[in-house]
Parts: C-alpha cells; sequence; structure tokens
C-alpha cells in the first residue's frame, strides 16, 4: 500500500491531455474530444481499443501515480514471474518512498538490465520521474515528463507477450479497471 495521499487528474479535458502530450496523436487511434479524460479512457476500454486506453491512463496519471499502476499492472500479468523482478521491487520502492535515492535505484536498474523485460522498464518508469539529465559539465536539463508514462506503457505492454488469448483481454481489462479506479479515486 502507498504511503501518503496522491494527487490524481491533471487535466479537465482529453484535448488538454492529447495537447500536453503530443505523441498520443500517433499512438491512440481515436481523435481527442473536450470530454473528460476518464470518460474518454472508459469509452476506449467500451470499444476494445484496449491498447490504446493503456496509452491513455499511462498519459493521463500523474507519475507517481502511473508507476504504481504500472507495477500492479505487471504482477497481473507476469503472475508468480513478478515476485522476484529487482526492476519491479526498485519502482515500488520509489512509490513507497519517492525520494532521489530510491529513484537513482531504480534509475540505475533500468539503465542495466535487459530492455526486453517489462520490468526494467518498470524501473525507468520510477527512474525517469525526476531528476536531471545532465548533458554538459555546466548545465542539467530536467528530465522530460513524457518519459514516466513511455516507460510505464512499455511495461505493461510487454508484459502481455507470454499470456494468450482470452486471458490477455481479459487481465489488460482489469488493468485498464484498476487505472480507472486509480484516476478517480486515488488510492
Amino acid at each position: 500500500m502507498i504511503v501518503g495521499a496522491m494527487t490524481v487528474l491533471r487535466f479537465a479535458t482529453t484535448r488538454a491531455l492529447f495537447d500536453s502530450f503530443p505523441e498520443l496523436w500517433e499512438k491512440i487511434r481515436m481523435q481527442p474530444t473536450e470530454q473528460p479524460p476518464i470518460d474518454f479512457l472508459k469509452g476506449l476500454s467500451s470499444a476494445n481499443k484496449l491498447t490504446d486506453a493503456v496509452t491513455f491512463c499511462a498519459f493521463l496519471l500523474p507519475r507517481r501515480e502511473v508507476v504504481w499502476w504500472a507495477c500492479r499492472c505487471f504482477r497481473v500479468l507476469a503472475g508468480e514471474v513478478a515476485a522476484r523482478e529487482p526492476g519491479l521491487l526498485a519502482a515500488e520502492a520509489w512509490v513507497q518512498d519517492p525520494g532521489d535515492q530510491h529513484r537513482r535505484a531504480a534509475l540505475d536498474i533500468g539503465t542495466n538490465e535487459d530492455s526486453s523485460n517489462p520490468a526494467t522498464w518498470l524501473a525507468l518508469a520510477a527512474g525517469w520521474s525526476g531528476g536531471f539529465q545532465a548533458f554538459s559539465p555546466n548545465r542539467q536539463i530536467p528530465v522530460p515528463q513524457h518519459l514516466t508514462p513511455r516507460a510505464a506503457r512499455i511495461a505493461v505492454l510487454t508484459s502481455l507477450q507470454k499470456l494468450r488469448m482470452p486471458a490477455r483481454q481479459d487481465r489488460l481489462r482489469d488493468c485498464i479497471a484498476d487505472g480507472v479506479k486509480l484516476a478517480e479515486a486515488g488510492l
């Protein structure tokens, strides 16, 4: 369980979310509307556009919440394998205590582990949640905001690879429903 209150939605409309994260225009095959983001997310799920719904949910939630959501999805999708993954454990540690020490530990795991492993992407999602990217000795640039949701999205979608249909569809729907619940009420 997460310690401390977490904020939820940052966007009043679906279009505002798309405008804040331009890559959504390329990744989601449904045009944004002026409707509330939760309604749009539910519509994607109802229309069986589950990959789009995962993408939308990843960008809708604030950084800490999206890392928590992706960790929970990974546990649902990966089953027993999840419990042994260092990337998952590092991401969950950051969610519990989102300090720089945990963020850096997650980033270290994420940058040194196998990029085909969904848990690596969980660690990257936590690691890219803040801090700076140094491009020169005299200048530090903040980590771009889109990297955390992008990594969380990849973690969830790559977690599906070993599942067969219809289990894949059912579990993915459960993950999306969890994202809706988290977006509506927090934890």
